[in-house]
């Protein structure tokens, strides 16, 4: 005890007259009473006029990583309404300065590649789930070519091939005969988020994958994409490198799934170039990047793995949300299927008739209920950068330094009345182009104003960089999700079909739909998230 002796001076003989445990804890709480009292003053002494204020916190490295991990919208409206659009708060030992509203977004999503950069904030939790080489393990260059590459697979012709197998494998997942068995009957419960991400893994794989990927998760292929999925977690944003037990699944799954994919490429250069399904794997294997390099088969490995990855987890989530929406709506689900009934058409028999992708357009009802939900549960709450240079903040005395990161949210903005009137209903008919007068004051806006989207090429073609849109679920700029079509015909294509064999509503008691997780980089719907299902009687 030589050093507490000499710290305590004289209160020395009365400390070794304590017992051990009781020293300790004293000289915890001390420590700890001494290291809030400094971080106290420090915000209040130190405060800068030439940065945005800092969010009150006693704790100096947690600073307000509670607060806004248990809710992150919640904390950001709060923050906003008492220090505006532009704050600073302390997450993980790092300042985080959030810059909210449609010229937030624009700041931070459209900044340039000099000033800000994704991939240091991204690289160690997404590369050893993705593999090397690819996404945010490679210069920013390499990565709009790899954009480029996917972009240009999904092709009209392949998205027309997408809604048949989509369809084909929702309706074999709903049917009484599925392998499953939990829709045998007429009617019953379900638990949503489990079920339909189950449903989007084999949607997902059956078209963008290719035929050989969707077998597979027939067998062992599922179990290897959960713990690949594992490695999502926030911590591994710090901790992504420790040899932590869901981290070394994470590492020997991405090791065989990425061993798979490059086992089907081999095969199919043996079988020789026969007619295929037209597929992802197809297409990146035929590709070359700028300087006549053939893409190698691991790098088109691991961006298969994070296609699979990225939007399997933001459709499973969003399906989960529009079928707990219109759980609360029976009505919708009516409309719904009398929309097609009237745009499709039926058959002989009565059922109606099968979709083509050309009829998405079509279905305007469909398309609402999509962008609604997507409004109102955006897949990621929080888009960081890296700040590489000062950057001043237009309207404001603000210039925020290279120490820290910057965070957007374009999920706040399509929660404010300012563009969307009564932002937390949710109500399709809100983007009617023709809305009923009770649904007119509902109107987003920008749709109501006319607002004309910037577009610009950062190598991939053309792309809205978003700057004056409120509604933003994929992004913008450099960043926005190449998925974005794909998405919404995946969306689109699931409900059409569901909804024309059930329909839904909460059990009984149940008000409303439930709450929201976001303890992943991927905000979902909180688990079990039960609903009552019912057969339709066929006609």
């Amino acid at each position: 005890m030589g050093l507490l002796q000499t710290l305590a001076g004289p209160l020395a003989p009365h400390i070794e007259s304590l017992p051990t445990w009781l020293v300790i804890i004293t000289a915890f709480v001390s420590l700890l009473t001494l290291t809030i009292t400094i971080n106290v003053a420090d915000q209040i002494l130190t405060r800068r006029s030439d940065e945005p204020p800092v969010v009150f916190h006693l704790l100096p490295w947690i600073g307000s990583t509670v607060t806004y991990g248990i809710d992150p919208y919640a904390f950001f409206f709060k923050c906003r309404a008492k220090y505006g659009d532009v704050f600073t708060f302390v997450l993980l030992g790092k300042k985080t300065t959030v810059c909210l509203g449609t010229k937030g977004n624009d700041f931070i999503l459209n900044a340039k590649l000099k000033d800000v950069n994704a991939e240091e904030i991204y690289h160690p939790l997404t590369t050893p789930v993705f593999g090397k080489d690819v996404v945010y393990d490679c210069p920013n260059s390499k990565l709009m070519e790899q954009k480029k590459f996917v972009k240009f697979g999904l092709t009209t012709s392949a998205f027309r091939s997408y809604v048949t197998l989509i369809a084909e494998e929702t309706r074999q997942f709903f049917s009484r005969d599925a392998p499953s068995k939990r829709f045998a009957s007429t009617s019953g419960t379900v638990n949503l988020p489990p079920t339909l991400a189950e449903l989007t893994i084999y949607t997902a794989s059956r078209s963008l994958q290719g035929k050989e990927v969707r077998e597979r998760f027939d067998s062992g292929f599922a179990d290897l994409y959960h713990d690949l999925d594992g490695g999502f977690v926030p911590i591994n944003f710090k901790l992504g490198w420790m040899p932590l037990p869901h981290n070394r699944r994470r590492d020997r799954a991405q090791k065989k799934m990425a061993q798979t994919y490059m086992d089907i490429m081999t095969e199919r250069r043996k079988e020789g170039n026969l007619e295929r399904e037209e597929d992802m794997i197809w297409n990146l294997m035929n590709c070359e990047y700028k300087n006549g390099t053939p893409v190698p088969d691991k790098e088109v490995a691991h961006m298969m793995i994070a296609l699979l990855m990225a939007g399997q987890h933001s459709s499973s989530a969003t399906i989960t949300w529009i079928l707990l929406r219109l759980a609360t709506r029976p009505e919708i689900q009516d409309e719904l299927l009398e929309e097609q009934r009237q745009v499709l058409g039926t058959k002989a028999d009565g059922s109606i008739a099968d979709m083509t992708y050309e009829d998405l357009a079509r279905l305007p009802l469909h398309n609402s209920v999509v962008k609604e939900t997507l409004r109102l549960h955006t897949p990621i709450h929080s888009v960081m950068r890296v700040v590489k240079n000062p950057l001043p903040v237009e309207g404001t005395p603000y210039t925020i330094p290279t120490s820290h990161v910057l965070l957007a949210s374009p999920g706040v903005t399509s929660r404010v009345a300012e563009h969307f009137p009564d932002p937390m209903l949710w109500e399709p008919h809100r983007w009617d182009e023709t809305p009923a007068e009770e649904h007119a004051h509902l109107a987003p806006s920008h749709v109501k104003e006319g607002v004309v989207e910037e577009k610009e090429d950062y190598g991939y073609g053309l792309i809205s960089k978003g700057a004056a849109s409120p509604y933003l679920p994929f992004g913008a700029g450099r960043h926005r999700c190449i998925g974005e079509q794909f998405a919404y015909l995946q969306l689109q294509t699931i409900l059409a079909t569901v909804v024309r064999d059930l329909r839904f509503q909460n059990v009984e008691g149940v008000e409303g739909v439930v709450g929201t997780d976001y303890s992943s980089l991927f905000s979902r719907p909180l688990s079990p998230a039960v609903v009552r299902w019912e057969r339709r009687e066929k006609k």
